[in-house]
């Protein structure tokens, strides 16, 4: 299963609603995650920029766009993100990929290639 990090803030609603009903909503969304084929691996309540981080097991990038959509739908969060993540080993497989796969950059300004 591949490994997606899931970050959302609050919209002032999502923050009143769970102030009058506090609530583990990493529990909430178990069930929806599990339908989807998924695992919640870990999850946490974060100061700054995003009020919740989980890290998501989920079959496939289909499925991980499914409960984004249905996350955002919902109408609790302002801002919501999925990062698909790679293992260090994925990630040396990419840098090998990359290094043949014989893309060439634009030349930068004033240098010329041949």
């Amino acid at each position: 299963m591949q490994h997606y990090l899931f970050q959302g803030s609050y919209s002032a609603e999502g923050w009143e609603a769970l102030v009058k009903n506090p609530q583990n909503r990493f529990e909430a969304i178990r069930p929806a995650v599990e339908k989807l084929g998924g695992k919640v691996e870990h999850g946490w309540l974060a100061f700054g920029e995003h009020d919740i981080v989980a890290i998501l097991q989920m079959p496939d990038n289909v499925s991980a766009a499914a409960l984004a959509i249905a996350f955002s739908a919902g109408g609790a969060l302002k801002h919501a993100k999925t990062t698909p993540l790679l293992s260090a080993e994925e990630g040396v497989e990419a840098m090998k990929k990359a290094a043949s796969c014989g893309y060439r950059p634009a030349p930068k300004a004033g240098v010329h290639r041949t």
